[in-house]
């Protein structure tokens, strides 16, 4: 099945506790700059081939203001170049769920967010198998 519409739904989203509880017991790491991204594949039943979550630490941003500027530049860009990532998931049979954190200290620009957006996407498909 291929996937080229560029939008977000709710199902698409990382919110069962208990998934996420088990991705950050068991799941696998990586850093692409300026993300830490914390996935595993899963063998739950989900309406698409990944779940993702995003977080921005409170630590760092201490305004919600500015959390959720982040939070929207990271969906955007998640939601522009998805399409890669679910068509190979797709075809290798397999589904992912993974969660994106913000580690910089500073705000990025929507370009730089996208970039590394990209870069997560470029991994998952060379990482993940067709077989």
């Amino acid at each position: 099945m291929l996937y080229t519409g560029e939008t977000f739904h709710k199902s698409e989203r990382l919110c069962s506790k208990k998934i996420i509880d088990t991705l950050f017991e068991n799941g696998k790491s990586f850093y692409c700059n300026p993300f830490l991204i914390v996935w595993s594949y899963t063998s739950e039943e989900i309406p698409f081939p990944a779940q993702v979550a995003f977080s921005v630490p409170k630590k760092t941003f201490r305004h919600a203001v500015t959390r959720n500027l982040i939070k929207r530049r990271m969906r955007e860009a998640y939601r522009k170049n998805k399409a890669l990532l679910y068509n190979h998931l797709s075809s290798a049979g397999k589904k992912i769920v993974f969660t994106i954190i913000y580690r910089e200290k500073e705000v990025s620009d929507y370009v730089q967010t996208e970039k590394g957006v990209k870069q997560i996407v470029g991994y998952f498909v060379n990482t993940i198998d067709i077989s």
